[in-house]
């Protein structure tokens, strides 16, 4: 599984399909996308990981920065999509940062385009 993570708009999506050599189409159907919207849903962090471990690739935006919450839902919600970024990280091949649209290897190697 290959994880890629950064910043909120920060190219993930064009950094995929330029690294695998796949359309719009492709990432659609190969790829979770913004996986941190699934975690503090009712599910575990660890559940969620084993399930998005089959996954071709997952992206999740990074939710660390900023402002902490003043709701407790919140938070808790913050904190677990911090988790399971974590066990994704933990789990995956390969894992890519790619923050202003360069993307920068954090573990792996860079995948191969699949044309």
């Amino acid at each position: 599984m290959i994880f890629v993570t950064g910043p909120m708009f920060s190219g993930k999506r064009t950094c995929i399909c330029s690294l695998l050599g796949w359309t719009e189409s492709d990432l659609e159907q190969r790829c979770a996308a913004e996986v941190q919207e699934l975690a503090g849903g009712g599910r575990s962090p660890e559940e969620l990981a084993v399930q998005l471990s089959g996954c071709e690739v997952v992206t999740a935006s990074e939710t660390g920065c900023g402002i902490v919450p003043i709701q407790r839902e919140e938070r808790d919600k913050r904190e677990a999509a911090g988790r399971l970024a974590c066990l994704l990280a933990e789990e995956a091949d390969t894992v890519i940062r790619v923050c202003c649209g360069i993307p920068q290897l954090l573990k792996g190697e860079w995948p191969c385009r699949s044309n």
